[in-house]
């Protein structure tokens, strides 16, 4: 068997799925090959063959089936089905892969077995599933009529391994001149938004900066789904809930950032800001929790206000008083965007309060591919008034 893949026989899975439903037994590793032995000629096979042929039929009975191998590449980023063709992408755009995953028929028991495996429905009564795999994968689903050319299915990975900060310098994410003002904007304690589009590597960045944050520090996280990974020894997670089956028992944002100012932060973390829960964190960054950050899903740093105002509407905020706690709780946007070559800090900015109605305006501190902006004195002085060096790359132009 050396030098030749390995695949399972076709009934092979389907045996050893009938061994184990019989026998009412849990799909475990250790199970999986009791099975195979079973029900293969392991003496023909041998034990490394044995080991690889269950693990490929717990992929195809609990796990991502054909997916499998793309999902466990840690270049891998996402993984996108469309009806039956496979695209992934590896930190530089889509492609096609070559992966077999059968007819649509086969793509629709696999998006279900990976819902259901969550705990989601997906049915005809129900033809989309938001849900998170054991690993941590994020998992969207879509079955036809919805889905017109379907099944869709899309993952994006969860990577264990976090990143530092030399570690985004030397993948070229942040300029080299701008660790330093990144590092600074955390130890002044500032609040700030890491905004962008999507897959741009918010919250990469996000995770990093959390990495930053003195050790002495209490970090309070609140997520959607939970995927901040900060290198520190004292984070706690709050996470959301979807409503059950009946449609009970939803935990949204707004009520644990409510939960997580009770219970001691130092700093606040709401993981993605997309809705009312905008409200309650800017109120906590106005009653003494400086360093709190986020991310903010905005095309430009410009759009950040408006994005701001929308979600500040749906907690029933004014447009005024939004503006007004905005300027007041926030310092910082970060702004990140994918190119070809990857994903980069494409600039800094300071949000300040222009105009007769002091409406909160992002102005650039530090742009790429132009250096200093003229929000840089701003930002300077909100470092200096701390007591925190400036970075020399604020003092100048161009």
């Amino acid at each position: 068997m050396t030098g030749r893949s390995v695949s399972a026989p076709p009934s092979l899975a389907e045996r050893v799925r009938r061994h184990i439903a019989e026998e009412r037994l849990e799909a475990t590793q250790a199970t999986l090959v009791t099975a195979v032995r079973r029900e293969a000629d392991a003496a023909v096979l041998g034990d490394p063959t044995v080991r690889r042929l269950a693990g490929r039929v717990r992929d195809q009975l609990v796990g991502a089936g054909p997916l499998a191998p793309l999902l466990a590449d840690p270049a891998v980023t996402d993984v996108l089905v469309n009806g039956v063709q496979v695209w992934v992408d590896r930190g530089h755009g889509l492609h096609r892969a070559a992966v077999d995953v059968g007819g649509p028929d086969d793509v629709r028991r696999l998006a279900q077995r990976l819902a259901a495996a969550c705990g989601r429905r997906l049915d005809d009564g129900l033809p989309y599933a938001d849900a998170r795999l054991s690993d941590g994968t994020r998992l969207h689903a879509v079955l036809p009529p919805v889905a017109t050319t379907g099944p869709y299915l899309s993952l994006r990975t969860f990577r264990q391994r976090p990143f530092s900060l030399d570690d985004l310098v030397r993948q070229g994410t942040v300029p080299p001149a701008l660790a330093a003002v990144l590092t600074s904007v955390v130890e002044a304690r500032l609040a700030y938004l890491v905004t962008g589009g999507t897959g741009t590597g918010k919250t990469t960045l996000l995770a990093t900066l959390l990495g930053l944050v003195p050790p002495t520090e209490r970090i309070v996280l609140v997520e959607d789904s939970a995927e901040l990974r900060p290198v520190h020894p004292h984070v706690v997670t709050l996470q959301a809930r979807t409503s059950n089956v009946e449609g009970a028992g939803a935990v949204g944002l707004t009520d644990l950032v409510r939960q997580a100012l009770r219970m001691r932060p130092d700093r606040v973390v709401v993981g993605e800001c997309r809705g009312a829960e905008i409200v309650d964190l800017l109120g906590a960054l106005n009653t003494g929790h400086e360093g709190g950050a986020g991310t903010l899903h905005a095309n430009a740093p410009s759009d950040v206000p408006a994005r701001l105002e929308a979600l500040g509407m749906l907690g029933g905020l004014p447009r005024a008083a939004l503006h007004a706690q905005a300027v007041a709780a926030l310092q910082v946007i970060l702004q990140v965007r994918r190119l070809s070559r990857g994903r980069v800090l494409d600039s800094v900015g300071v949000l300040l309060p222009t105009g007769e109605q002091h409406l909160a305006t992002v102005i650039a501190a530090w742009q790429r591919g132009r250096g200093a902006g003229p929000g840089a004195p701003a930002l300077a002085r909100l470092l200096s008034e701390r007591g925190v060096a400036v970075p020399p790359v604020l003092g100048c132009r161009g």
